[in-house]
């Protein structure tokens, strides 16, 4: 018995020296593996500016084209509100625009061709009467140097060839004007600005029934509606809420260590779970402030207790991958 004991106590410095090595290989391997997450490894989550589409006048939502979920391209129809009231400011707006053309047009044209017709024949009577006066002038003036005649009868005669050809300026005095422009000049510029006018008015009135009919602007994710068909939209109420990829970011936090050695530009890769291969990146944006530690940290641990709202729908090649509040590994290059 008593050799027995002392073998056993001969075995025990062995076992306790296999514990101990055991434990320092254990701490040196989760030391090192600690100090290279720290290094350049770091929990972060994916974050999303949404868009929310509104309209800037209030009405009835008469159709609303796109649904939660959906990808949408560049100028996909979005929504459209009733038109009723804007279609008809429109018509008149078109018609006051009319009018106004159609009197410039009145005042910038010349007479009626008839009207031109008889002003010629006026002054090609004129013309005659004037060579026939011009005629009895000579016969009347030889007739009074011969004394065949008195001086009043050579007075009346100059008279007569006065007249005709007063009354031949006359004529193409009138059909000068004729040949000009009905109104004058500053009816002219009046008639003018005021068809400058209703065209501004128009161009409103275009502007208004434009924005009863919203398109997207760019390419992006349904990720909610916010009112159905037939309903009431007030004016600046959000009807869509678009995620476009451009906005999509991670964000992540470094200790204060790492923060001097961090440079706009500088390239980022995160793992995501599903995402299959690595996401690239590149920092936008470094605080300049401090924060403390978010009560809320993405471990392993506890990522199996998150749960994320899924809607199935099919993806494009390149199509976003991220959900915002996604947890993410983010590794620094």
């Amino acid at each position: 018995m008593i050799d027995q004991r002392e073998k056993n106590m001969q075995r025990f410095p062995n076992f306790l020296q296999l514990i101990f090595g055991f434990t320092v290989t254990c701490m040196a391997m989760a030391f090192s593996g600690c100090t290279e997450k720290v290094a350049n490894h770091y929990q972060g989550y994916a974050e999303g500016e949404f868009v929310l589409v509104a309209a800037p006048n209030s009405g009835r939502l008469e159709k609303r084209w796109v649904s939660r979920g959906q990808e949408i391209e560049v100028d996909t129809p979005l929504f459209t509100l009733e038109e009723v009231n804007e279609r008809a400011d429109r018509r008149g707006a078109e018609a006051r625009m009319r009018t106004a053309e159609a009197h410039l047009a009145d005042l910038s044209i010349s007479r009626r061709s008839s009207e031109i017709a008889a002003l010629q024949a006026a002054a090609a009577q004129a013309q005659a009467d004037l060579k026939l006066s011009s005629l009895q002038l000579q016969r009347q003036e030889k007739l009074f140097q011969s004394g065949f005649i008195s001086r009043e009868q050579l007075d009346e005669s100059r008279a007569n060839h006065t007249r005709d050809l007063q009354r031949v300026a006359e004529a193409e005095a009138k059909l000068t004007t004729s040949r000009e422009s009905i109104g004058r000049d500053k009816e002219i510029a009046a008639a003018q600005a005021e068809v400058d006018a209703s065209r501004a008015a128009l161009s409103q009135s275009d502007w208004r029934l434009a924005q009863r009919a919203i398109h997207a602007t760019a390419k992006a994710l349904v990720q909610d509606t916010f009112y159905s068909e037939g309903e009431w939209v007030q004016a600046g109420s959000p009807v869509v809420s678009l995620l476009p990829p451009a906005n999509v970011k991670l964000r992540f936090f470094v200790p204060e260590t790492v923060v001097g050695s961090l440079k706009v530009g500088q390239p980022v890769i995160a793992r995501c779970d599903g995402c299959g291969s690595p996401i690239e990146a590149k920092v936008s944006f470094v605080s300049r402030q401090p924060e403390y530690t978010p009560p809320v940290i993405y471990s392993r641990e506890q990522r199996a207790k998150l749960v994320f709202l899924i809607e199935a729908k099919p993806e494009p090649a390149s199509a976003v991958l991220l959900h915002p509040g996604q947890p993410l590994d983010v590794e620094l290059r």
